[in-house]
């Protein structure tokens, strides 16, 4: 059968996503530009081969005003011995244009090659919604946007619903309460973001309902200039009630001065950027490392007296290997203790604490600055721009090393 009528031309994020949890590897070709590629690319549960060539490479050794043609002819001189015959070959840009001429000439060639649908864009702002807890009068799910390993998270409870931590989709969360027969009636933010930009704000507006944020973390770390939007301030011990369940607050400086977590019913964690499964959080995005890394030794071990069976819950992940077999991204105090670096690190004392933490800080990235403006109101971005300052993988955790 000729691979044109038997290969689809596309293959979209959520099928990608599919693919990369069941454990298989397709072979990736990436046509961005060196900078993009670097900051961030596809990632699966198993190594991925990939070939990286900036688009404008095979068109400068284009002969022809054929887009296709010319696809073909540089697969024929730099790829041929490179390329599987067998198995599926994912071909990615930035927005899904140029790869599908790329696609095109590869099934031309008799390679079952698909160019990845609205392309890295689409990527990056693929949400998924896993299920974490589904009992009798209790549901949280997490919300994973993976390419950008943040996490989200919906408690509900008697028809009642609290968004914790909201990502940028706003309509991801309330189309998500609408197909449930659920009632937002709060959002909460255990901190101000620098990653990625939170609709926390937006969404509460939306829906009429409160927002909540600690007051030290509505201040501009850099600009020291107060939020523009409606918040209600959290303070440490308050609580919250959804249907049955009570989420109580536990204020924790360090990542931030303002960061909360919340403890769901006395089992479940939601530890925004305090705890990882892997790692533990950088304190310097505010920009007063040596200042807040005291402060987030104590507000660790304050975390650490909670019982060694409670399920932590992150704001983030670096790797897709952290998630379990059902998707979820978690562990249980106890485990992390064990497995956990960073927490280890606090047995040796502050002092030592602090020059673990001050000797792992990966590079600074710039644009957190202005993310954090977007998260306190002081910038308003176009959807455009919104997207660019979000590109690449978060990066909140600590390095292993530093660079």
């Amino acid at each position: 059968m000729d691979p044109m009528t038997r290969t689809p031309s596309e293959i979209d994020a959520a099928e990608l996503k599919r693919m990369l949890d069941r454990g298989e590897t397709p072979f990736l070709i990436d046509l961005r530009n060196d900078e993009e590629f670097r900051r961030w690319r596809i990632e699966g549960r198993q190594p991925l081969q990939v070939i990286h060539v900036p688009y404008y490479e095979i068109l400068a050794e284009a002969e022809e005003d054929d887009l296709v043609a010319s696809a073909k002819a540089y697969a024929r001189r730099h790829w041929v011995d490179h390329l599987p015959r067998e198995g599926r070959i994912v071909v990615v840009c930035a927005h899904g244009g140029t790869s599908g001429y790329v696609a095109q000439g590869l099934r031309e060639l008799g390679y079952d090659a698909v160019s990845l649908r609205g392309g890295m864009i689409a990527w990056g702002d693929h949400y998924e919604f896993v299920p974490v807890v589904e009992e009798e009068g209790l549901a949280v799910y997490q919300i994973n946007r993976p390419a950008r390993g943040c996490l989200s998270y919906l408690v509900a409870s008697e028809g009642e619903a609290v968004i914790i931590d909201p990502l940028r989709h706003a309509e991801r969360y309330l189309e998500f309460a609408r197909r449930h027969g659920l009632t937002i009636t709060r959002v909460l933010d255990t901190h101000a973001h620098a990653d990625h930009i939170s609709s926390g704000a937006e969404l509460a507006e939306q829906l009429g309902v409160p927002y909540h944020l600690h007051p030290y973390d509505a201040i501009h770390p850099m600009d020291v200039l107060p939020a523009t939007f409606r918040y209600q301030p959290v303070y440490d011990g308050q609580e919250f009630r959804v249907g049955r369940a009570t989420l109580r607050a536990i204020h924790v400086p360090g990542h931030t001065l303002g960061q909360v977590v919340y403890l769901l019913d006395g089992r479940y964690l939601f530890s925004g950027d305090t705890i990882f499964v892997e790692s533990i959080a950088r304190p310097d995005l505010g920009g007063r490392a040596e200042t807040w890394t005291p402060l987030y030794y104590r507000s660790l071990l304050r975390l650490m007296e909670l019982p060694d069976a409670t399920l932590v819950l992150p704001g983030h992940f670096s790797r897709p290997q952290e998630a379990d077999a059902r998707g979820r991204v978690a562990g249980t105090l106890g485990d992390l203790k064990q497995s956990n670096e960073g927490l280890q690190a606090l047995a040796a004392g502050e002092r030592a604490f602090v020059d673990f933490i001050m000797g792992r800080l990966p590079e600074f990235p710039q644009q957190y600055v202005d993310i954090k403006r977007v998260n306190t109101g002081l910038l308003r971005p176009s959807e455009e721009q919104a997207s660019e300052l979000e590109l690449g993988r978060n990066v909140c955790a600590l390095a292993e090393e530093a660079a």
